[in-house]
């Protein structure tokens, strides 16, 4: 048995130098690869190779497609990977080393398999690379390529995104530094946003809180619409109204609800447009761009009223900072550091509000009629939210949320009481909440607190108005009588004028006389 086994061994090594020799190495490729084409001509699938590194930049679709996977491997895997991100509060799943697993769309079955291989000694690169080659493998049907390489692919790509924005804590944005960039480029400062405002504890009208979620879902899940309509995905949302309405809750109930992050941009900081522009194409898409306070931070007030204070010799469209203006910023409209209405009007609704997609721009004042009409129209802010003094809804809100009460909870009578003096009072859901929180220990006790707070708030504004009243019946009177002796004056002055002109021909008259009496005394 052993000399036959060494006579076989001897006759393949025969061979196998036959064939070298005959066959040379780059024949022996072309026949393998002939061969190897042959059998993917009659297999019914398909093979996609997905790498993490695509050259020297990384592969975005490599970390989507780790992301989606990580909802069907927490279910079906056997084998995990847990990683968590940076500022992400939640551990995510993945599939291990040289694993694979079935995913399953509209009916289409493909499986995704997870490959890690040595890397060879590493080549010139710019950056070090990794030790370990990683990337995936999908394989599909070649009857269902066509769905597998559009819509399959964009499916993964948008549930990774939502994946991303669910696990990544939300950021919120400030601009300290103006303009100018830090040691990475960067002219925006982010600390974690926490703000824990839903819409759900929001006191405002349930009506109207409906119709605001609504118009939010619309634009984030718009753009199919926007892109066959022309338009830019964005949207504008003016919030105004008195202190204390909710407009800084309304904001951050808006990030919770849709996942975005906060950009505040503060003016006051930005001396020229082109810092502006600056700062918004450092903005990142589906997030929130928030100017508050914008009739305080710079000075936007109606053009009408400033022409005819200043008799139409100032130029209507620039507006000074209210802050100083940083030296050495470079030259611009009016002599360098200032910020032109035009240039914010381009931010919000021009050229350069295009240049990222999915961003809703909030605008935030406590007196709306100060602000240029050019500001306002729609297009810059589409949607405009009158944040009111509390209604009888809000308050019902405002007892869920610091008191645990329901409808039900608190005595009819009293809540009867409320609904007839909360809308005479005037209070804003700061004042309300205030009261409440006071007392929350005691939830009857702050019922009843509240309830006489309304009430003299509501007395108090009863008689105020009263006496506006009677003093605008005062003023009234007054300019009508005012305007009697204008009235007056215009129809004297005819008969006043007869009275001096004959006065004056008689003094001529008696002049002429004399001076004819002296002459002849001459003569």
């Amino acid at each position: 048995m052993w000399t036959t086994l060494a006579s076989m061994m001897g006759i393949w090594a025969f061979s196998q130098s036959l064939l070298t020799a005959v066959f040379p190495p780059e024949l022996r490729y072309v026949t393998l690869k002939f061969i190897h084409r042959i059998c993917n001509w009659f297999s019914a699938y398909c093979y996609y190779d997905i790498t993490e590194i695509d050259g020297v930049n990384t592969n975005e679709l490599y970390n989507a497609v780790q992301l989606y996977l990580s909802s069907s491997a927490s279910i079906t895997g056997n084998r995990l990977s847990l990683t968590r991100g940076l500022n992400s509060s939640n551990i995510t799943f993945g599939l291990s080393n040289n694993d694979s697993l079935i995913d399953t769309f509209n009916g289409v079955k493909v499986l995704w398999e997870h490959i890690v291989t040595p890397r060879n000694s590493q080549t010139f690169s710019w950056r070090p690379l990794p030790e370990e080659k990683r990337g995936f493998i999908l394989r599909a049907k070649k009857k269902d390529k066509g769905i597998v390489l559009t819509s399959y692919l964009d499916f993964v790509m948008e549930k990774a995104n939502e994946i991303r924005r669910k696990n990544q804590d939300r950021l919120l944005y400030t601009n300290s530094r103006g303009g100018s960039l830090d040691s990475r480029g960067r002219p925006w400062e982010s600390v974690p946003f926490k703000h824990p405002s839903t819409f759900a504890t929001l006191a405002m009208d349930p009506k109207k809180k409906a119709e605001i979620m609504a118009d939010l879902l619309d634009f984030a899940s718009g753009e199919s619409f926007y892109q066959r309509t022309g338009r830019a995905w964005k949207r504008g949302y003016l919030l105004y109204g008195p202190p204390g309405t909710g407009k800084s809750s309304m904001i951050a109930a808006m990030a919770n609800y849709l996942g975005y992050d906060i950009y505040d941009l503060e003016l006051t900081e930005v001396h020229t447009n082109s810092e502006l522009r600056k700062l918004l194409m450092k903005t990142s898409s589906k997030s929130i761009i928030v100017i508050e306070d914008i009739d305080c931070s710079i000075n936007l007030t109606n053009r009408k009223n400033n022409n005819s204070s200043s008799g139409g010799s100032s130029n209507s469209n620039s507006y000074n900072v209210s802050s100083p203006p940083a030296q050495g910023s470079g030259g611009e409209e009016n002599g360098g550091n200032t910020l032109t209405l035009s240039g914010l009007l381009n931010f919000t609704d021009g050229l350069w509000s295009c240049c990222g997609s999915e961003r809703i721009f909030v605008f935030t004042t406590n007196h709306i009629e100060k602000l240029d009409p050019a500001l306002l129209r729609s297009g810059r802010m589409d949607m405009h939210i009158h944040m009111s003094y509390s209604s009888f809804a809000a308050l019902k809100i405002l007892l869920k949320n610091y008191l645990g009460y329901d409808e039900d909870d608190v005595e009819k009578k009293i809540l009867e009481k409320l609904e007839d003096v909360i809308e005479k009072a005037e209070m804003t859901p700061a004042d309300i909440s205030e009261v409440l929180i006071k007392n929350r220990r005691n939830k009857d006790k702050a019922v009843l607190e509240l309830l006489e707070t309304l009430r003299i708030r509501g007395e108090r504004n009863h008689h105020h108005h009263h006496h506006n009243s009677n003093n605008n019946n005062a003023v009234k009177s007054s300019v009508e009588d005012e305007e009697q002796e204008k009235r007056a004056l215009v129809e004297s002055p005819k008969e006043g004028v007869d009275d001096q002109l004959l006065e004056a021909k008689c003094d001529m008259e008696e002049k002429g006389g004399h001076d004819a009496n002296d002459d002849e005394k001459v003569l």
